[in-house]
């Protein structure tokens, strides 16, 4: 069973998310303010963060930061309605995604299933182009034979694009691809990750050489 830690200060939240994630089938744990939530991060070593960004204490934003340089588990932020600041912070903080206040329990629950699915992985191949190699099996990513640290959405992103060289991609597409056939989330939050993942790979991102915009479109990656 999926362990998912939830943090919010606002009881009816994490009684809503408690209960929705346990009836999916997740085993829900909660904090309620910033120092709480880097006790249970400890304790529960969870599989899924879903954390507010305004907390007692310290903030969602600091936490974010703080996990990220210290673990891979993917993250889903909240977000008050028209933070588009904080969201944004959020995903340049390491967040995979970021759910908007008030929300769907059930929409919720899709984004937690989907960032799920693709923790789990492909199967196993390598992909090269040019100083850029993608392991599925382990989801080790390099370039010019140095490990990468990508969040589990940069991955997506990124391995997505590999798998289809040359092909371009519209950021609909690419939320798609992310979520399944009824994409969900800001078409923004793909120009975020793609900011995200040419800081890790590219020599020069005003002149990216593997990561390549399309001008009035979308995004592709480099043929071989």
């Amino acid at each position: 069973m999926k362990r998912i830690l939830v943090v919010d200060d606002e009881e009816s939240i994490l009684k809503i998310v408690d209960y929705a994630l346990t009836e999916a089938g997740y085993e829900v744990h909660v904090a309620r303010d910033g120092g709480g939530a880097e006790f249970m991060l400890h304790e529960v070593q969870p599989d899924l963060v879903i954390l507010d960004v305004m907390l007692p204490g310290k903030s969602g934003l600091d936490i974010a930061r703080d996990l990220r340089s210290a673990s891979d588990v993917p993250i889903i932020m909240l977000s008050a309605r028209g933070d588009e600041v904080d969201r944004i912070l959020g995903l340049e903080f390491g967040a995979d995604d970021y759910v908007t206040k008030p929300f769907s329990p059930r929409e919720l629950v899709s984004r937690v299933k989907a960032i799920l699915r693709r923790v789990e992985g492909t199967p196993a191949e390598r992909i090269r182009i040019g100083d850029l190699e993608i392991d599925t099996e382990s989801r080790q990513v390099k370039i010019a034979g140095q490990p990468l640290h990508l969040t589990t959405s940069e991955y997506g992103i990124l391995l997505h694009l590999a798998a289809h060289p040359g092909k371009a991609f519209s950021r609909r597409a690419i939320l798609s691809a992310l979520w399944g056939q009824d994409p969900v989330g800001d078409e923004r939050a793909v120009d975020v990750h793609i900011h995200n993942i040419r800081e890790k790979i590219e020599a020069d991102q005003d002149n990216p050489a593997y990561l390549l915009t399309v001008r009035g479109f979308g995004y592709r990656l480099r043929e071989p």
